[in-house]
């Protein structure tokens, strides 16, 4: 499953998915990985999350973003939530590529039950209506 947290810079996306991610960690059953550029969160995220800082691994633009994601499933089979931070800041702004990529992961976490949350700095009325449909 994918879902969107969209809002402008300075609307609380992180706030929110710092909240999600460690309310997801009391109820999962397996392990629980934030994704960031950067690492800011440290300190907000319960330490049994597993912190990912994408620009130690040199990650920018989709296809490479989609990569690393599934690679971080692959490697770990007991991941139940993948939560995205700064998904425009990694990947770029090209909202037919985000779509895209959310494509293809939904194929792939529909098969093991794998939840990833992005936050995207955008206005949800300028997003494309396939886009929409992923908001939570």
């Amino acid at each position: 499953m994918i879902k969107l947290i969209v809002g402008l810079k300075g609307s609380g996306k992180t706030k929110t998915m710092i909240n999600m991610a460690n309310d997801a960690l009391k109820t999962s059953k397996g392990n629980v990985v934030c994704v960031e550029k950067g690492i800011q969160l440290t300190y907000d995220l319960n330490y049994q999350i597993r912190l990912v800082d994408v620009d130690q691994y040199g990650i920018s633009g989709h296809d490479a973003y989609f990569g690393f994601l599934c690679g971080l499933m692959a490697g770990n089979y007991d991941i139940t939530e993948i939560f995205c931070d700064a998904t425009y800041k990694i990947c770029g702004t090209d909202n037919d590529k985000l779509l895209e990529m959310i494509k293809k992961l939904e194929k792939l976490t529909a098969n093991n039950g794998v939840t990833i949350i992005f936050s995207v700095s955008a206005d949800a009325e300028g997003l494309p209506e396939e886009l929409k449909a992923y908001i939570a």
